[in-house]
C-alpha cells in the first residue's frame, strides 16, 4: 500500500489524543489551570487575566462528562481542540506544498513541547487560541491567494480571527501580521479596495465585545494589568535571555533550529518569496520582533513570543518533505527520534509529579506546581476542617486559593487576601461578603506573621501543620490558621472598589 499522508495525519491525531487523554488524567492541576477552574464557577463576560474562551472549552469538557470534575473532564475540550489544531495546520500545509508536507509539518507541531504536552492538554488560553489562529492564518491563505467567493473567504477570516480574539490578547498580532503584508507587497494592496478586509475586521473586533464590556464594568482592569506587563523602561538581561533561550527549552532543539532555519532563509529572500510564502513570514516577523522589543526592557515569560512560530511550521513541513527525498534514511531515523525522546520526556515528569522520584530542592523541583494539593484536600477533610459552618478558605498568593478550590471541589467559599494581587478573586466575592464569617487560612511552605490578618479577625491561632504528599512521600508543608470571627474588611479588591474598602 502506498504512503498516504492522510491517512498518516489520521493516525497521528488518534494516537497523540489518546496520549494526552492518559497525560491528563494522571497528573493534577497545575497552579494555572486550578485558577482556571474557578472561571467555570463563575461565568462572565470576561476575565481580570484572560478572554472568556478559556471558560468556553473548560465548560464543555465539564459538560461532556456529565459534569464529573477531574483533572482530566476539565482538559478534554482543550485535547480535542489540539486534535483540530493538527488537522488545520495539515489541511493548510498541504494546500500549497503538498500533502507530504502537511503531514511533516503536523507531526513537527505534535513534537513540540510546549505545544503537544501543554497547550495540547493543560487549562490555558493558548489551546483555543492556537485553533483558531490556525484557522485565521488558513483563511488568510484562501482569501488572499484564492477567493473563489471573496467575500465568504473574508467571512471566515473574520469569524476566526474573533475565535482568537475571545481566546488571547496576542490575536490582535494576526491582523498586523497581515497588514505588514500587505504594506511590505504591492500588488496585495489593492485587497485594501474590496470590501473583504474591512468585513473581516469588522466580525473579527466582535470578539473583544466580551472583554470590552467586562473592562468596562470594571475600570479597564484587564487591559491595564496586560498592558503594564508589557511596558518597561530599562534594559533587561533576564527578559532577553527568556526571549532568546526560552523557545529553545519550549519547542525543543529540533523544533526550534528548523523553525528558525526556515525563517532565516526566507528572510534573506524575502524579495522573490512567493505569496503565500512572504504572508507567513509576516505573520511570523511581527509577534517575534515585537517580544524581542518588549524582553529588551522587561522579564517575559518564554511562551509568549511562541505565537511568532506557529506560522513557519508549513515551511518546516515543506523543508522535512524535500529532505525524505534527499536523505530518506536520517529523515526516518529522526521521526522515529523524536517521539520517543519527547515521550520519555513525558513519562519522566509524571513519575517526578506522581511519586517524586529525585529528591529536587524544593525550588528548583520542575513539577512542584503540579502535584500534591490532591492529598491537601484529603487532609483538610479528615480533620474536619472542610465540616465548619460559616467557614471560608483562603490563602495569601492566587494560585494557592485556586488549588484550593480544585482540591476541596467547591464545597467551601475560598478567596484570596492579598491586597496587591488577588486576580479574579477580587472580582468573585467583595470584600464584605466575608464579614463575620470564620476564615481558615491555608500557606505552603512558609510560614507568614499571623499579625497581618489580626486586624481583621477577633483572633488567628494555629488549627494545623501536616506535610503535603504525593504517594504518601512528604515533600511540602502546608501550615492551617482559625482565623475568627472577621470584622473589618480586607482590601483585596482592585481599583474603585479597592479605596472604597478602606
Amino acid at each position: 500500500m502506498p504512503w498516504s499522508p492522510r491517512r498518516n495525519v489520521l493516525l497521528l491525531i488518534v494516537v497523540t489524543f489518546f496520549l494526552r487523554l492518559c497525560w491528563a488524567a494522571v497528573l493534577e492541576l497545575g497552579n494555572d489551570e486550578a485558577y482556571h477552574y474557578l472561571y467555570t464557577l463563575h461565568p462572565d463576560w470576561s476575565y481580570f487575566d484572560h478572554p472568556p474562551m478559556l471558560m468556553v472549552v473548560a465548560k464543555f469538557g465539564l459538560t461532556l462528562c456529565g459534569g464529573w470534575v477531574h483533572p482530566l473532564s476539565l482538559r478534554l475540550g482543550f485535547i480535542l481542540l489540539f486534535a483540530g489544531s493538527t488537522w488545520i495546520l495539515f489541511d493548510w500545509t498541504a494546500r500549497w506544498f503538498g500533502e507530504r508536507a502537511g503531514f511533516y509539518a503536523a507531526f513537527a507541531f505534535n513534537m513540540a513541547a510546549y505545544y503537544s504536552v501543554a497547550a495540547g492538554v493543560f487549562v490555558l488560553p493558548d489551546g483555543p487560541f492556537l485553533f483558531f489562529a490556525l484557522l485565521t492564518m488558513r483563511a488568510l491563505s484562501n482569501a488572499l491567494f484564492e477567493p473563489d467567493r471573496p467575500i465568504l473567504a473574508w467571512t471566515w477570516v473574520g469569524v476566526a480571527c474573533a475565535g482568537a480574539m475571545a481566546s488571547k490578547y496576542h490575536a490582535v498580532l494576526l491582523p498586523l501580521g497581515t497588514l505588514m503584508y500587505v504594506i511590505v507587497t504591492p500588488r496585495a494592496s489593492a485587497v485594501l479596495k474590496t470590501p473583504g478586509p474591512y468585513l473581516a475586521a469588522l466580525l473579527a473586533a466582535g470578539g473583544l465585545v466580551p472583554v470590552l464590556i467586562w473592562n468596562a464594568q470594571h475600570d479597564w482592569a484587564s487591559i491595564a494589568f496586560q498592558g503594564g506587563r508589557a511596558v518597561g523602561f530599562q534594559f533587561s538581561p533576564l527578559g532577553l535571555s527568556m526571549m532568546l533561550l526560552g523557545p529553545i527549552a519550549y519547542l525543543l532543539p529540533w523544533i526550534w533550529f528548523p523553525c528558525v532555519t526556515s525563517l532565516v532563509t526566507r528572510l534573506r529572500h524575502f524579495s522573490t518569496l512567493p505569496g503565500n510564502e512572504r504572508l507567513l513570514i509576516c505573520l511570523s516577523v511581527v509577534p517575534l520582533g515585537l517580544f524581542f522589543c518588549v524582553s529588551c526592557m522587561r522579564p517575559i515569560l518564554p511562551h509568549w513570543p511562541l505565537i511568532g512560530v506557529v506560522p513557519l511550521f508549513p515551511l518546516v513541513g515543506a523543508l522535512w518533505a524535500r529532505n525524505a527525498d534527499l536523505t530518506p534514511v536520517l529523515v526516518r531515523r529522526w521521526v522515529v527520534i523524536m517521539p520517543t525522546s519527547l515521550l520519555f520526556i513525558a513519562i519522566l515528569f509524571i513519575a517526578q509529579a506522581r511519586f517524586g522520584v529525585v529528591n529536587f530542592p524544593l525550588e528548583r523541583d520542575p513539577a512542584r506546581e503540579i502535584s500534591g494539593w490532591e492529598s491537601v484536600g484529603r487532609a483538610l477533610k479528615s480533620r474536619g476542617i472542610l465540616g465548619r459552618s460559616n467557614t471560608f478558605l483562603f490563602s495569601n498568593r492566587w494560585y494557592d486559593s485556586g488549588q484550593l478550590a480544585f482540591c476541596e471541589r467547591n464545597l467551601v467559599p475560598v478567596a484570596c487576601y492579598n491586597e496587591g494581587d488577588a486576580r479574579g478573586f477580587a472580582y468573585w466575592s467583595r470584600p464584605e461578603d466575608w464579614l463575620g464569617k470564620d476564615g481558615i487560612f491555608v500557606t505552603a511552605d512558609d510560614v507568614p506573621n499571623p499579625d497581618v490578618y489580626k486586624p481583621y479577625f477577633q483572633s488567628v491561632e494555629p488549627l494545623a501543620t501536616f506535610p503535603m504528599t504525593r504517594s504518601g512521600k512528604p515533600f511540602r508543608q502546608v501550615h492551617v490558621f482559625l482565623c475568627t470571627k472577621q470584622h473589618t474588611q480586607f482590601p483585596f479588591a482592585y481599583g474603585k472598589r479597592n479605596s472604597s474598602t478602606r
